[in-house]
């Protein structure tokens, strides 16, 4: 297969997901009590594009292929795939698997969970934008066919979860949960999958029971029997109720809290490389910014106004004294680990508040000017601290934030409305490619297609949309690369977003707990053992 290979090793040498062992265990029944600042938002897995809800997802649904503990590509619910032609994939579907309710999985519930993930509501569209049909070759093969050539289609389809038709149909869950509209389903509080978790459980915000799937096709090497999922919001609280036993796992530890965790005689930190990319997005179409003391016109729209918010934050001061240190400062938007990223376009505007005061000074705005600042603060890693920070830099330099943090319950469905003039956003590339961070971010939206379906401020340069798609489906890795390394570039210049950094993964860990931590922050429950 055509980069799985390179996209694999490259994933595995700069990741360094690494299984971590911290204790023995028995084979008797177990529980494991997690807690995350954050619930998924709902149980439908083409409801939200974003990580958590992703990793929740995946213990529940799967994708016909998945991902091995160094992220590297593995068989899933398809047991082999290769193209035909050009344009066409087949995949061999495994057979004698089940959904949770019994109903056997067959060609036909593939076909369906692809068109209902690229149907009204789908938040998951950019993962299926690109094929133009799903063909049913017999009860357990079936034919993909892309608009164009599209060598890495196996790796985008690791976490394209499969659902049964029947059970939607049953249930009136034909469609996908709509985030942005409030419209719920079935889907939205029940599960039927084919991973191996089942849904006990779901109470939204409060918690969520998981149950092992004694009918899994494949080997569940953990022992635990029952995940309970809790958010936390309160880190302070989270740290507490890891050091007092009442839960056996946490994420994210605050970054001042390591030391704590690790000098606790029952508890470690483990700290690791995570691929996301944290940012801040602008409205760079209206005419007229919502949320903004600037009438008549768009700031945004001038490129100068966008390097002197660039040059006005101070990374650096970011990294030190929000993150702790548990940051890498980028320039670009994906980072190490990433097919497509180099260090020698790695290299930031420099940090420097003179350049931006006559910058803004030169575009009109000699006193600066007023504007909304969309946040979340229960989604990433300090991520209200950040905006604080951000608010506190471009403060200096004459520009009034008014800060909007927010649950992520509420912020994700606002700002994926587009109801946004200035945003702050996370991106981890689930084929740990650069054309996905291209394709979702980068490329004009098309709200049909979706096309730049996370590109929220709706950058646009035709150059780029261009070179995506001559990314998407050219063969020779070189010139690929050099399409990659032109389109960043083009972005770059074009100051089409402002890239701040890559975060670090923390976990808090009982040491009666073994788990792997991967560097896209999906947590497995079936590679999990307490003693």
């Amino acid at each position: 297969m055509i980069f799985k290979k390179s996209l694999a090793a490259t994933a595995a040498m700069s990741a360094l997901a690494s299984t971590l062992v911290l204790a023995s265990f028995g084979a008797q029944a177990q529980t494991v009590r997690i807690a995350n600042q954050g619930d998924a938002l709902s149980l439908d897995p083409h409801s939200l594009n974003e990580s958590l809800q992703l990793s929740i997802a995946s213990n529940v649904y799967e994708g016909l292929t998945d991902r091995n503990k160094d992220l590297s590509l593995a068989p899933g619910l398809a047991t082999s795939w290769k193209q035909t032609s050009p344009s066409v994939w087949r995949f061999e579907l495994r057979k004698n698997v089940q959904f949770h309710d019994g109903t056997p999985f067959t060609a036909d519930d593939v076909i369906f969970s692809f068109a209902r993930a690229a149907g009204d509501g789908s938040d998951v569209k950019a993962k299926v934008n690109d094929i133009k049909e799903v063909r049913k070759v017999d009860s357990h093969t079936v034919d993909i066919e892309t608009k164009g050539p599209f060598p890495i289609l196996p790796e985008v389809l690791a976490d394209m979860f499969i659902m049964s038709k029947k059970w939607s149909e049953d249930n009136k869950a034909e469609r996908p949960v709509d985030r942005r509209k409030g419209i719920e389903n079935a889907a939205s509080f029940k599960a039927n999958g084919t991973g191996p978790y089942r849904v006990r459980e779901r109470q939204p915000d409060v918690r969520t029971v998981f149950v092992r799937n004694g009918t899994y096709w494949g080997k569940i090497e953990g022992n635990v029997q029952e995940v309970v999922f809790q958010p936390i919001a309160n880190p302070a609280t989270r740290v507490a109720a890891l050091i007092s036993g009442q839960v056996d796992v946490m994420e994210p530890i605050p970054v001042q809290d390591i030391p704590r965790v690790n000098g606790n005689a029952s508890t470690r930190a483990i700290v690791g490389p995570e691929m996301r990319t944290i940012f801040l997005g602008m409205d760079q179409k209206r005419d007229e910014l919502l949320y903004s003391s600037v009438k008549g016109k768009n700031p945004f729209k001038d490129k100068r106004v966008r390097q002197a918010f660039y040059q006005a934050i101070d990374i650096n001061a970011i990294q030190k004294t929000v993150m702790r240190g548990a940051s890498k400062p980028t320039a670009l938007m994906v980072g190490p680990g990433i097919n497509g990223w180099t260090e020698a376009q790695d290299k930031r505007l420099p940090y420097d508040p003179e350049a931006s005061k006559k910058l803004l000074a030169d575009a009109g705005y000699p006193q600066g000017f007023e504007v909304t600042m969309n946040c979340p603060n229960d989604r990433y890693v300090n991520d209200a601290q950040v905006c604080q920070a951000v608010a506190a830099n471009l403060a200096r330099v004459g520009i009034k934030i008014n800060l909007a943090a927010e649950t992520k319950g509420t912020y994700f469905p606002k700002i994926l409305r587009r109801d946004t003039s200035f945003y702050l956003l996370g991106w981890t590339p689930s084929t740990y490619d650069s054309h996905n961070a291209l394709n979702a971010l980068m490329r004009t939206p098309d709200d049909k297609t979706g096309d730049g379906q996370f590109n929220l401020g709706s950058y646009s340069n035709p150059k780029v949309d261009e070179l995506t798609v001559k990314v998407q489906s050219e063969g020779d890795m070189a010139k690929r690369t050099a399409m990659i390394k032109e389109a960043f570039q083009l972005h770059a210049d074009d100051i089409g977003h402002l890239p701040l950094h890559q975060q670090s993964l923390a976990w808090g860990v009982s040491k009666k707990v073994e788990l792997t931590q991967r560097a896209d922050n999906f947590m497995t429950f079936k590679w999990m053992s307490v003693k």
